[in-house]
């Protein structure tokens, strides 16, 4: 039920037990603010089983994201009870930023996504004061909607992805 996907130059791939230690360590780290992090080990629990289980839940989720074997980061759908619509994330780790990697992971899910569900839009929910995933979403043909509701989070953008967009 869960896919593997392959680009030019990742394998998108369903997490394991094993990935969750290197998970936590990025969701402790300075880089996560961008998610609302820091996290406890204990939140990125929560955050790593819900990325897990929204699949069997919604017919999509997140999988891990690999360059020449080694897990960087992570791309999924999610839908947690405090996010009014699906949301397209992204998280790449330290050292492997500006490469285009979490835009050739974005778009593979997502194209996925929309060939496999009933889905016709997803939203990136993005800090304001990140303009690196600003950056991608706007990559990926997605269109800021001030419109949109957001999760209970402050200065929070909303990027809306459509089916067929660029």
């Amino acid at each position: 039920m869960i896919p593997t996907l392959h680009t030019e130059r990742l394998t998108l791939r369903p997490y394991a037990r094993a990935d969750f230690d290197t998970y936590a360590a990025f969701m402790a780290g300075a880089r996560s603010v961008t998610m609302g992090g820091p996290k406890t080990r204990d939140e990125a629990w929560t955050w790593f089983t819900n990325d897990t289980a929204s699949w069997p839940l919604y017919g999509f989720g997140t999988l891990a994201v690999e360059l020449d074997g080694a897990m960087i980061g992570g791309v999924g759908l999610v839908h947690p009870p405090d996010f009014p619509e699906p949301e397209c994330g992204w998280f790449i780790f330290d050292g492997f930023e500006n490469r285009g990697i979490a835009t050739e992971a974005a778009r593979a899910i997502l194209d996925h996504t929309f060939a496999t569900t009933d889905l016709d839009s997803a939203v990136s929910y993005i800090w304001d004061q990140n303009p690196a995933s600003i950056k991608v979403a706007q990559k990926l043909g997605a269109v800021h909607d001030p419109d949109a509701r957001t999760p209970p989070y402050p200065s929070t953008l909303v990027y809306r992805h459509t089916r067929g967009a660029a």
